[in-house]
């Protein structure tokens, strides 16, 4: 039933989207998570670290939802409301199988379950690794203390030492047959506990939880007294009599072990990633000093879940007396426990599975540039709700209506958290709610600005974007990051010449960043500095071998220079990494079409189409292609739809014009002309087939000013000068005309048209020694 009203709870964040932190990099940017389970992505989740971390198990999971649901946000978000549920109902059975306290142990998962500071565990499609990690973590428990419960019962039967023939005898017999030896628990709890560690390794603490647990409520440690709710009665006695005949600590040496291992393996992913580096500049003093400060505020926001964030930026030093104070309560409240821990072990039990768990990411190492986050109190919060619930039985334990008493105020605090629960989850319906949120409740939120400037940019909104990113370069000047995106938004607004200066300062800050690389090269290609740009597409493929977008761009360049081939190998390259990158489909169509490849290029249009059903370029382009094959129809039904799904896109109304223009619709096709140089002015095709179109209809005088803003917007133009000679032809200015026909011969020396053109015009005007060379 737990499981089930949780599950009610937090159904809405099924209807939430993915968000742009992290979310891209764990899953909707990873082309190898995207392709679903294989073999192949088996290999690749456990030899590649994701994120700067290393979480295969994770890994696997979002594969297996892809493969599931595909990029379809509503499945990835279940998966994470499933796993939560399963985990509240754990939490349930593990505290009844230990302590037999059903009540008790209700109220702890309950208040775990619907807290609001799980909300970003769950709602957080990346945070995967934080509910999966919980579900293998809680079963291991589970496990462990099946198997310590096996040991202690053996143990307290050969200590009876029975009469022959007496009960106890047949007891023993029946339990060597009915029960499984303990270490069928061991192992399994061994084996979940390594699955644990796979998914997150901050579970690196669980042989100390394990130790607790021996201590409260097992009660196996020595001289620790286990009288009151913490066995069944059955199993009731001091510990002092019992011996286990594995030292507690020597048992926990395999759990030690895989620790370590994990320990190791997570400490050389995330420096080899980058992510120890924002702690470089950050004294051990002060790291400290935050963590102090960080363990208080979690504890004030379980108890008053109000201004939750999902960034907490670092603010560097922290005032001294709040650290002194901190440090004060922290030490006082362990004084407490400690003085305490006789008459009432699960207060030290509690108080140490807080502390003890929350150790990994304390940031004392500090990783990233967050002070804190409250995804990171999802395991230890149980330690604080433990000693919470059994600290309030035992205050209340003489009170007349205790149980009516506790259960009316438990049962309101319950519904207060869900409320606010089902609140917070409202914040994560998409990037820019999520942000501005955060942006409400913190100050001088750097990464906010800067992750909401992201999201207000693939909105199409630049302004606002490039005003975030300039608030957050402002609060952090050396923000790499902001630099970058800074450079991308001016970019798409034309202001090339800022964004290669946003792009440069992000590469003198970071000189092996690749996305800027890449980005710088971008900017570039559209200086026309193609051999500029194709230089830094390639040093970003040295950096990151795998860099998708980087190919992608790297054959765009060289399709530009005419390196046709070598531009489809690049496409081709960036395909085999992101299969299901449509534009990259798009563009290797266009390269295919330039070779005169129209039926793989029609193949290549359509894998992008399946992909991106709405991809304005690629149905232009398509139709582009049937054009080029005589299918007219076909190409005027793509290039109609292509206007329908991008109502500006100049270049669908140009390939239109043409394509009524064959079928004879010339008005109809000077229409749909005009219209593309109302949408882009400086459209030098558009000018051109609309000048055709015009000196068609025998309008000379409107066909000539058209093609004059052809040649006066690319002077090249060859075709442009032949139609502009036909039309001055026309008119009678043979000498004009004589003109043009010899530029596009010029500029296009095997062009048969214009030569016949000027052949003919040069016999109009008597010089026939001319028409005959």
């Amino acid at each position: 039933m737990l499981a089930l009203v949780t599950t009610a709870i937090y159904w809405p964040a099924t209807r939430c989207d993915f968000v742009n932190l992290d979310d891209p990099v764990h899953v909707t940017a990873v082309a190898q998570v995207q392709k679903g389970l294989s073999l192949e992505g088996i290999r690749w989740a456990f030899l590649n670290p994701v994120a700067t971390n290393w979480h295969p198990l994770t890994v696997l999971s979002h594969m297996l939802d892809c493969q599931i649901f595909g990029l379809q946000p509503w499945g990835h978000h279940l998966a994470n409301v499933l796993l939560h549920a399963l985990n509240a109902g754990l939490v349930f059975l593990l505290l009844q199988q230990l302590t037999k306290a059903t009540w008790r142990s209700l109220w702890v998962a309950a208040f775990f379950a619907v807290h609001p500071l799980r909300v970003e565990s769950v709602a957080w499609v990346t945070e995967r690794k934080d509910v999966l990690s919980g579900f293998f973590g809680l079963l291991a428990l589970m496990a462990y203390a099946r198997y310590a419960q096996e040991r202690m019962q053996n143990a307290e039967c050969r200590m009876q030492k029975p009469e022959a023939g007496s009960p106890w005898s047949v007891v023993s017999s029946r339990w060597s047959v009915v029960h499984l030896p303990s270490s069928i628990f061991y192992l399994l709890s061994l084996s979940l506990f390594a699955l644990g560690l796979l998914s997150k390794p901050m579970l690196v603490t669980w042989p100390f939880v394990m130790l607790l647990l021996d201590y409260w409520p097992l009660g196996r440690l020595r001289n620790a007294e286990c009288t009151g709710e913490g066995h069944a009665p059955r199993f009731t006695f001091h510990v002092s009599r019992f011996t286990p005949h594995t030292p507690l600590l020597l048992e926990k040496l395999p759990f030690f072990a895989l620790a370590a291992l994990a320990s190791v393996v997570t400490f050389i992913v995330q420096r080899r990633g980058g992510a120890l580096a924002a702690g470089e500049n950050l004294s051990l003093g002060v790291r400290l000093g935050n963590a102090l400060i960080s363990y208080c505020r979690y504890l004030g926001k379980l108890f008053w879940p109000a201004d939750l964030a999902v960034v907490y930026p670092h603010p560097g030093l922290w005032p001294l007396w709040q650290v002194l104070v901190a440090a004060g309560l922290i030490l006082g409240i362990s004084m407490l426990v400690w003085v305490a821990r006789r008459r009432h072990p699960y207060l030290l039990g509690g108080w140490l599975w807080y502390c003890g768990t929350l150790v990994p990411v304390s940031q004392v190492i500090q990783t990233g540039a967050h002070a804190m986050a409250d995804r990171w109190t999802y395991i230890p919060s149980i330690g604080v709700l433990i000693l919470a619930v059994w600290g309030a039985c035992e205050l209340t334990r003489r009170w007349r209506y205790q149980s009516l008493g506790l259960s009316v105020a438990s049962a309101a605090a319950i519904v207060l958290c869900i409320a606010l629960t089902r609140h917070q989850i409202g914040y994560w319906r998409d990037s820019e709610a999520l942000l501005r949120h955060a942006l409400a409740v913190t100050a001088n939120n750097y990464l906010a600005h800067g992750n909401l400037g992201a999201a207000l940019e693939e909105k199409g909104r630049m302004d606002e974007a490039i005003g975030h990113y300039q608030e957050a370069l402002r609060l952090k000047p050396g923000f790499v990051e902001a630099h970058n995106n800074l450079g991308a938004a001016l970019s798409k607004k034309g202001q090339i010449d800022a964004a290669i200066r946003q792009y440069q300062e992000a590469l003198r800050l970071k000189p092996d960043y690749v996305d800027a690389l890449n980005n710088l090269g971008v900017a570039l290609d559209k200086k026309g500095q193609t051999e500029a740009a194709i230089r830094q597409f390639r040093e970003a493929l040295r950096l990151k071998p795998g860099h998708a977008l980087a190919f992608s761009n790297l054959g765009a360049a060289l399709s530009k220079q005419g390196q046709l081939d070598e531009a489809i190998r690049q496409y081709q390259e960036a395909i085999s990494l992101d299969p299901g990158y449509a534009q990259v489909h798009c563009d290797l169509g266009v390269a295919l079409s330039r070779k005169g490849q129209f039926d793989e290029a029609i193949r290549q249009y359509r894998e992008a189409l399946r992909l991106k059903p709405d991809l304005a370029d690629a149905h232009n382009n398509l139709g582009a292609a049937f054009d080029k094959k005589g299918q007219t129809d076909e190409a005027i039904r793509q290039f109609r739809e292509a206007i329908r799904l991008e109502p500006d896109h100049a270049d669908a109304y140009n390939n239109l014009g043409i394509a009524l223009q064959k079928q004879g619709q010339t008005d109809e096709a000077i229409r749909q002309l005009q219209q593309a140089l109302r949408l882009k002015p400086d459209h030098v095709e558009a000018h051109y087939n609309l000048g055709v179109a015009l000196g068609s209809k025998g309008q000379v005088d409107e066909a000539i000013h058209q093609l004059q803003e052809t040649l006066r917007l690319r002077p090249d133009h060859a075709q442009a000068h032949n139609s502009l000679g036909i039309a001055f032809y026309l008119q009678g200015r043979i000498g004009e005309a004589i003109q043009h026909f010899q530029e596009a011969l010029r500029l296009k020396p095997d062009y048969p048209t214009a030569s016949n053109n000027l052949r003919n015009a040069l016999l109009k005007k008597g010089q026939a020694d001319g028409a005959a060379r």
